[in-house]
């Protein structure tokens, strides 16, 4: 018999190791922030196709430039922007069905197929039926992507690691929408497809490498294979990562006692994670970023300001990728609630004044031409601020608030619902500004990020550094009644 101090390594037929050796093994922890690097490529991809229609919109209404060989009008333009989130409610149902059926790694994968197809159909469009086409196909990658990018970070997570690998999705994102910003002006429109389909051939090529998430190899009753994953996330050996792999193993065995339907989502601790998820991706909408991002070079044109609107859309962009790549750095230190504070509160404030901004300009005021720097000021307080709370965070949050057994069912509904109100907001926000002006549409979104600053002070939990069963115990009012079925 084994002396009691000493286990036995699984891997090494019977040699012994000390069990302090086990605790002290420190592993090599940065090995999970290259994985889920690896695997927002697919998100910086993502942000390519969203931000695409900045540059090209100017390109289509150019005769000579358009493939169409005529001018897009203003309504194929608006509904061009606007078809991406009509794919993006779908994508969602089929990523979450994939994610349970195929793995979280393959369901990554997966989302290769519709970015390929967009992005080809981008390429040889001569008409505006391919482009919209093109525009879904590129929707349904996006709520794939959504859904299962923050599952796979979640479970590849340490604990205190969660929060920055929750907010990759919004410093990849950026990403994209920076290099589309920089370099849609500046090439012909063949070229930009062009990069996009490198862009997916990149992501698909190195993620090919990268491992499948313990959680997954455990629901599928794979201890083994789940124990090999976690030693190559984690950089440890097998022996070494046996206390993790129980800890995970014990919240799925939990999970699997139970089956999720779309009735429990609106039960109990359940309900609150879903209603609090469902809010912030509500004020993530309304924040109005999806209008800014897909209008930025007219929203640019409509202020009158000297600077190039080309020019001032990749300044922004900029802006937007330096923000982003602070959040994952103090997410895990300053926590959740305090980020999508300051965010909400910082939001408001650059709306507001840009809404100020179109309202004098509207009344043609004098001191138009005095403040015409205010539009790009105000937007890098936006795009800051929101780049801190409201983008990646309600994602983070998303993740970590449903229970393993839930989240299949849960999120895939929180995040179509998301992209309905993406459409809502550009599909109509061209039609507010022509009709009864810019301004209204920017106080609309800037008092909806007011009522985000209330709604998190008020209602939205502190998850870091908590891990799965304590978050589900705090939803529960401290026990676990509410797990009960």
């Amino acid at each position: 018999m084994a002396d009691r101090n000493y286990a036995y390594d699984p891997v090494d037929t019977g040699t012994p190791v000390n069990q302090q050796t086990f605790r002290m093994e420190g592993g090599q922890l940065w090995r999970q922030y290259i994985i889920a690097g690896v695997a927002n490529i697919a998100i910086a991809s993502t942000g390519y196709s969203m931000g695409w229609t900045a540059p090209i919109n100017t390109k289509l209404k150019d005769e000579n430039e358009s493939p169409l060989g005529r001018p897009a009008t203003s309504d194929e333009l608006a509904w061009m922007g606007s078809l991406l989130n009509i794919g993006a409610i779908l994508g969602p149902f089929i990523g979450g069905f994939a994610a349970s059926k195929i793995g979280r790694k393959w369901g990554l994968m997966s989302s290769v197929i519709p970015l390929l197809i967009g992005w080809i159909l981008a390429a040889v469009a001569s008409n505006m039926a391919l482009l919209y086409a093109a525009r879904i196909f590129w929707g349904v990658a996006v709520g794939m992507l959504f859904t299962i990018s923050p599952m796979y970070c979640a479970e590849i997570a340490t604990d205190d690691s969660r929060g920055a690998l929750g907010s990759f999705l919004q410093m990849f994102i950026t990403v994209g929408f920076l290099l589309v910003y920089g370099i849609g002006p500046v090439i012909s429109y063949g070229a930009v497809a062009y990069v996009g389909i490198a862009f997916v051939a990149v992501f698909a090529v190195a993620f090919f490498f990268m491992p499948e998430t313990p959680t997954y190899h455990l629901l599928k009753e794979d201890r083994e294979a789940a124990a090999k994953c976690l030693s190559i996330i984690r950089g440890k050996s097998r022996a070494g990562v046996e206390a993790e792999l129980s800890l995970i193993a014990a919240d799925v065995t939990a999970s699997m006692e139970k089956t999720a339907t779309i009735a429990d989502v609106f039960r109990g601790s359940n309900f609150k994670a879903f209603y609090i998820s469902c809010a912030l991706v509500f004020f993530q909408q309304f924040s109005g970023i999806n209008a800014v991002l897909f209008y930025m070079t007219d929203i640019f044109k409509a202020s009158g300001t000297d600077m190039n609107p080309s020019d001032a859309t990749t300044i922004i962009g900029a802006v937007q990728l330096v923000a982003s790549f602070i959040t994952p750095f103090v997410v895990d230190r300053l926590g959740r609630r305090l980020l999508l504070l300051v965010s909400s509160c910082g939001t408001a404030i650059g709306l507001l004044l840009l809404g100020m901004f179109f309202l004098l300009d509207s009344l043609d005021s004098p001191v138009v031409s005095s403040i015409s720097f205010l539009p790009v000021l105000s937007l890098v307080l936006f795009i800051i601020t929101y780049c801190w709370g409201l983008g990646p965070l309600p994602w983070a949050v998303m993740s970590e608030l449903f229970p393993i057994e839930v989240k299949a069912v849960a999120s895939p509904i929180a995040t179509a619902f998301c992209w309905i109100l993406s459409f809502l907001v550009t599909k109509f926000f061209p039609s507010i500004s022509d009709s009864i002006g810019m301004h209204v549409g920017f106080f609309i979104f800037g008092a909806c990020c007011v009522l985000a600053f209330f709604f998190t002070l008020f209602l939205v939990p502190e998850t870091k550094g908590k891990s799965f069963q304590e978050i589900q115990e705090m939803l529960g009012g401290g026990n676990k009644k509410s797990e009960k079925a």
